[in-house]
């Protein structure tokens, strides 16, 4: 949970709030409901407590306006001087700031009114809304204006001038108390405010703004198609001038706060829920990063709470109402977001109140357009196209959220925080602004960042096409500075930062068909575009011959990047070192490069070709029903693809199941036997009949007979290798007879049970798991190399050891399946963040993660997932303190919950998972595209207690040493040139399994994967602190305490000792804490 809201109230385990539509049940909608009131009682401000004295501050702010010193008519050259000289403020003129020679006249006058407008007003702020602010309007008398004075600044310098007085008072009267700054309203530098903050700890400040009477300009001249600045070359050019729609909004905006603030409080009169939809409206936009500044957006809440006023008056296609004002506050806060989601501002202009005007085309622009026909404004003035964009798809996820019955929409609406750029974006970009003016438009007063951003947008979304989903644009924000600077606004940073979703199906396409050598018209506009350099003409297999773009596929640097680096510096003259690239440089963190797909299909290609071998096989007793693979490397999720380890050959395992037969003996302990006479059979015929193949018999295990035995190594000459186990449905069988065998002894049941249920994950779910996560990688493009970077993770932090590789395969598929508030991702990195902030997020203790594996067309179903549901409170019920199961993880093929988990985590360990995933959220909140990838798997020792360093020299010789006496010359041994038999179990891997068997009560220990060279220990607190008394059957070393002969304690240091004797050469040094 995100700190930037209030902590939601939990609601029980199930996690299910619907949207209350025609297909969510009434429960789930009331629950969403009263998730949301009570988030509402949370969030809603204390107006007497937040703002004590505030109306008696406002009360003398407005005598002191009221009673400004009024001037007549002076020059501008002339009033500036004085003012300035007289009161060392400088006037906050827009630039470029106004000509000393011009002709025009600066005066004061009293206001014709003070008004307190807003949030504040409404009483629609919420306590984690960033800088609480206090909105006061001072309406400038009429007789300051003239007739043409929208043209050319002049209503702006004259606001400017007017703003800067009120300063010159407000100082005066407050200067003891205030702090006082200039700002651009929303970062525009037409609108400069005054902005007070008390001195001391008040977590408010009061924007005083001036504006202008209401329609003091005619609305005909402020048309989003009429051009309003008319200097230089437009001034004098008889060709048509450039419409300036951005300075018209700006001006036609200032003269109706007061007409808005009517909407506002008539909408809150007539509406019960207006204003609580509205707080919903504004925490949706705060967790989006959406507000009322053009760096955020420009779609606030002022716009959404505008926007649901004038749905509730009109905004269908008949001009009735959208909304109705008997819909409580939820119902009108999705009905908007829905109307969000299936309007695209870019193209459809929309009237919402009032008649067409006489010629519609004078309303239309090439910006987003949502027209109040009724007050003549475009209420998305401020938006820029990719902002709009962006607003439609966060509104179009929060839809699809709203559509799945069977996810925590609650969470994903309000709770948690989606515009965390690295786990939003799969590309990211840094664009330092230009030096010169080049790209600005001087007639538009928009501004360099804005202007810039337009032109790049532009060109990156031409050239990259279909291969992006959305571009999305972050502005520099502008900062304050006191009245006495010299400049009303700077800029925090002079850079943009742009955010791309890729589509990956097309985005690493090596080849860009343009248009056909015979469309003249189009084929020299592509060669324009692209250049002459970069665009070639090609024949193709069937006659065509097309314009085309080659780009490299295997180049260290992705094809994305590759063509905005291009066409940046062809149209926008950006040079390489002005361009950052981020969130592209995780995978080769993980060794994940572009040549594992092509591992991984040979590997499943190898098994279908030893599929087939097997089938051959006449000379076996039984048909061979079906082979299947049970390991990461034929599911595409190994940390390391086929063939690329070093070392012997690393076994795949695979099962092979025969048709049912009445022939296998009912015996378990023969069941096995004729499992290794088949496996012998199988690994003899083979060998016959293919030269390039040795096959080794292993054994399995030792200690119980009636357990699986043995597997058979198949190897090939390519290096491929199997490791292939017989499944028996007669083994099974009995096993059953066995556990419902009431004669039998209550321990032989016990161990029958837990025979089954190795044999049913070994033999059942997990080909199951194969089968699924393998199409699913094939269904999700970005699935395989999220998964291998998840373990990479589980791996640096020596977590690994604890998790079976099915169930972290789980935790990715499951951010993918239900990747609300964003959609599936697209790329590696945003798949490995986002199941970071799942497993950050998921209170394991409290609820259960179901995973729904089915197919789309077949999902599971209520009575399934009620069903789970049953089983994890009954298993909660049954183990409250979490010592057996923990973790509860059920899918579709394996909905007991415990088949993946049922040999651990510990709870220690959970937790542990758990606070790294949130301190890596953490990390990637605090740093954004800043974030250096490596950060998030480096892991210290300095928590362990114990740390054990193995030698890498003697791994590497345990891992060579084959049982064959081998030369010390390579031209004399004859196994040179020969593949390695497979081990039967890594060193490193039996060390441990050997120290978690003697150990485990008393030592937790942690180890990476198999190339990791430490094993960490904590050790058992509840044993380490409780002295224990003298006993049978103690699970572990202990000594007589010093001085206290009846109690013990750990003997640490006999236990250390006992590990370094097991692990001999293994083990190069044992570090122990102090204290230890």
């Amino acid at each position: 949970m995100e700190s930037s809201v209030a902590k939601r109230r939990k609601l029980g385990h199930s996690g299910v709030f619907p949207f209350p539509n025609g297909t969510s049940s009434s429960s789930g909608a009331s629950a969403f409901v009263e998730a949301a009131g009570e988030l509402l009682k949370d969030v809603k401000l204390d107006y007497a407590k937040t703002f004590d004295g505030v109306d008696e501050i406002l009360r003398q702010f407005k005598d002191t306006i009221e009673a400004i010193e009024p001037h007549e008519s002076l020059p501008i050259g002339d009033a500036s001087t004085k003012f300035e000289k007289a009161n060392r403020i400088p006037i906050p003129y827009p630039s470029p700031r106004p000509n000393k020679n011009s002709n025009y006249k600066l005066s004061i006058a009293k206001p014709a009114q003070v008004n307190v407008v807003g949030s504040y007003q409404l009483k629609t702020m919420i306590k984690s809304q960033t800088g609480l602010a206090i909105d006061m309007i001072v309406v400038m008398p009429a007789q300051l204006f003239q007739d043409k004075d929208y043209l050319n600044c002049r209503y702006f310098y004259k606001r400017s001038y007017y703003l800067a007085n009120i300063a010159a008072c407000m100082r005066k009267s407050f200067g003891t108390t205030m702090e006082f700054t200039f700002e651009g309203l929303h970062g525009n530098n037409l609108l400069p405010v005054l902005v007070a903050r008390p001195k001391g700890e008040a977590s408010y400040a009061i924007r005083v703004i001036p504006c202008a009477p209401e329609d003091i300009f005619p609305s005909a001249k402020l048309l989003p198609t009429t051009n309003a600045v008319r200097q230089g070359a437009d001034a004098e050019s008889k060709s048509a001038p450039k419409p300036t729609p951005f300075y018209n909004a700006t001006l036609r905006a200032e003269s109706q706060y007061t007409a808005y603030l009517r909407l506002l409080n008539s909408t809150a009169k007539s509406c019960g829920a207006f204003k609580d939809a509205c707080i919903l409206g504004r925490i949706w936009l705060q967790q989006r990063g959406f507000g009322g500044s053009i760096s955020e957006g420009g779609f606030g809440h002022f716009e959404f709470a505008v926007l649901v006023a004038l749905l509730l008056q009109g905004g269908s296609r008949k001009g009735e109402p959208v909304l109705s004002p008997s819909l409580n506050s939820t119902q009108l806060f999705k009905a908007t977001v829905q109307f969000l989601a299936g309007t695209n501002f870019q193209k459809k202009h929309l009237l919402i109140i009032g008649p067409l005007p006489s010629d519609p085309s004078t309303i239309r622009q090439n910006n987003p357009t949502l027209y109040d026909s009724a007050r003549e404004l475009n209420i998305l003035w401020k938006m820029a196209p990719w902002s709009a964009n962006l607003l439609q798809q966060q509104a179009k996820w929060s839809l699809n959220a709203s559509k799945d019955n069977t996810f925590d929409q609650f969470d994903s609406e309000f709770i948690v925080k989606v515009d965390q750029p690295l786990q939003m974006y799969d590309l990211l970009l840094k664009v330092e602004l230009p030096s010169t003016t080049e790209f600005l438009d001087m007639s538009n007063y928009r501004g360099l960042g804005w202007d810039f951003s337009e032109k790049l947008y532009q060109v990156l979304k031409k050239a990259l096409g279909d291969r992006v989903e959305l571009v999305s644009i972050t502005m520099p924000k502008s900062t304050a500075l006191p009245i006495s600077a010299s400049k009303t606004t700077t800029p925090t940073s002079s850079s943009l930062l742009v955010g791309l979703i890729l589509k990956p199906e097309t985005v690493n396409r090596r080849i860009d068909h343009g248009p056909s050598a015979e469309e003249k018209e189009e084929s020299s506009r592509f060669r324009n575009f692209w250049g002459d350099e970069k665009a070639e003409l090609r024949r193709f297999q069937d006659g065509s011959i097309l314009e085309c773009l080659e780009w490299e596929k295997d180049s260290t640097v992705s094809i994305p990047e590759q063509i905005i680096r291009y066409i940046s510096k062809r149209h926008l003259k950006i040079n390489d070192d002005s361009l950052e690239f981020y969130a592209d440089d995780f995978a080769p963190i993980a060794r994940i490069g572009s040549s594992d797909a092509q591992n991984f299909l040979a590997a499943r290609r190898a098994l279908e070709s030893l599929e087939r071998e097997i089938r051959d096989l006449r000379d076996l007793p039984l048909h061979v029903r079906q082979i299947v693979g049970t390991c990461p490397e034929l599911r595409y999720t190994s940390s390391q693809p086929p063939l690329t380890a070093k070392g012997p050959p690393q076994p795949m395992d695979i099962v092979i199941s025969f048709e049912a037969s009445g022939k296998w003996a009912d015996n378990l302990a023969a069941i096995q036997r004729l499992k290794i006479a088949f496996l012998l059979k199988i690994g003899s015929s083979l060998e016959e009949s293919n030269e390039s193949i040795k096959t080794h018999l292993g054994l399995d295990n030792a200690d119980r007979d009636t357990q699986n035995l043995a597997f058979l190594d198949i190897v090939y000459d390519t290096g491929f290798a199997f490791r292939l186990r017989v499944q028996s449905d007669a083994e099974e069988n009995e096993l059953e007879k066995v556990i419902k065998d009431k004669t039998r002894e209550r321990h032989v049941q016990a161990e029958a049970a837990e025979l089954l249920a190795i044999s049913t994950r070994l033999y059942t779910y997990l080909p199951l798991h194969n089968q699924a996560v393998a199409t699913y990688c094939m269904r999700f493009a970005t699935l395989s190399a999220s998964i291998r970077l998840v373990k990479h993770w589980f791996n640096s932090h020596k977590l690994s050891c604890h998790f079976n590789e099915e169930l972290v395969e789980l935790f990715v598929l499951q951010a993918f399946l239900k990747s609300y508030p964003w959609q599936t991702p697209s790329s590696a990195s945003t798949g490995f963040l986002r199941t970071l902030h799942l497993l950050s997020r998921w209170e394991w203790n409290e609820e259960p993660m179901i995973v729904d594996t089915s197919d789309s067309l077949e999902p599971m179903t209520s009575s399934d997932r009620s069903a789970i549901l049953a089983r994890y409170n009954e298993c909660r019920r049954l183990d409250p303190r979490l010592n057996r199961n923990v973790l509860f993880v059920a899918t579709s093929y394996a909905q007991s919950g415990t088949v993946f988990t049922g040999q651990g985590p510990s709870r220690v360990v959970a937790n542990q998972m758990t606070k790294l995933a949130r301190a890596a959220c953490e990390l990637v909140k605090a740093k954004g595209a800043e974030l250096d990838p490596r950060s998030l798997f480096q892991s210290s020792l300095r928590h362990y207690d114990v740390v054990i360093r193995l030698d890498p020299k003697v791994v590497k010789a345990l891992l060579r040493d084959d049982g064959i006496k081998h030369s010390h010359f390579k031209n004399l041994d004859p196994q040179t040139g020969r593949p390695s038999l497979p081990l039967a179990e890594r060193p490193v891997k039996a060390l441990l399994r050997q120290l978690n068997a003697m150990y485990s009560p008393a030592l937790v220990f942690f180890h990476g994967g198999k190339d990791d060279p430490v094993i960490a220990g904590l050790w058992n607190q509840e044993l380490a602190s409780h002295p224990r008394t003298s006993r049978v059957n103690l699970p572990c070393s202990f000594k007589p305490i010093k001085g206290d002969d009846a109690s013990l304690e750990l003997d640490r240091q006999a236990m250390l000792a006992e590990i370094a004797r097991i692990g001999g050469d293994l083990i190069e040094e044992i570090d122990v804490k102090d204290g230890n």
